[in-house]
């Protein structure tokens, strides 16, 4: 069994034995990025606290029977937080509603600078539109920032197969977004 350098094996440790400013520093730094991966795949900024709350709540839970070298657990918190939004996404299909949901998010995001330039609607909306996997992909790789390794073994699929989920994200996106880059309009 492969051992894996895991940065978070302290703090886990301590949050399992219940010491509160472990339990404040993980939720410091797990949170935001749980709230993002949860906006990102969802669009709705109610949902992905939900989701996100979830997520670090079965960390907390998890925490006393963590067994380090197994994987990193930032690594199984997506796993996690992944699994949520797939599950919400799936009552979302079940319940069709008259109107949809407002789609305010006014927390900090990674494309900040092309909300400002009015881009940042647009791109979330072609997100939107991609098909879960290609979505998936695409947000665990360039907004959660981790690596194709990372991003296959959570989605359960090789490199390759994530290189394709996103090179087919990336292609619709482009698409999508054509109308919106820059010197579009006097085409």
């Amino acid at each position: 069994m492969a051992t894996f350098a895991d940065p978070d094996e302290e703090l886990v440790r301590r949050v399992g034995k219940g010491d509160p400013a472990a339990i404040q520093a993980m939720v410091a730094r797990k949170l935001p990025r749980m709230l993002a991966l949860a906006h990102r795949m969802l669009g709705d900024a109610v949902e992905a606290e939900d989701v996100a709350q979830e997520a670090m709540l079965r960390a907390w839970r998890q925490a006393p029977g963590w067994v380090s070298g197994r994987a990193r657990f930032d690594t199984w918190l997506h796993r996690v937080g992944l699994n949520l939004c797939y599950d919400q996404l799936r009552r979302r299909r079940e319940i069709p509603t008259e109107t949809p949901p407002d789609r305010v998010w006014d927390g900090p995001a990674p494309d900040r600078g092309l909300i400002a330039a009015g881009i940042g609607d647009a791109v979330n909306a072609a997100l939107a539109r991609l098909p879960e996997r290609q979505r998936a992909a695409i947000v665990l790789c360039h907004y959660q920032e981790l690596s194709n390794i990372e991003a296959a073994g959570l989605l359960d699929v090789s490199v390759e197969a994530l290189e394709s989920l996103l090179s087919r994200g990336r292609r619709a996106l482009r698409l999508a977004l054509a109308d919106h880059r820059p010197g579009a309009e006097g085409e």
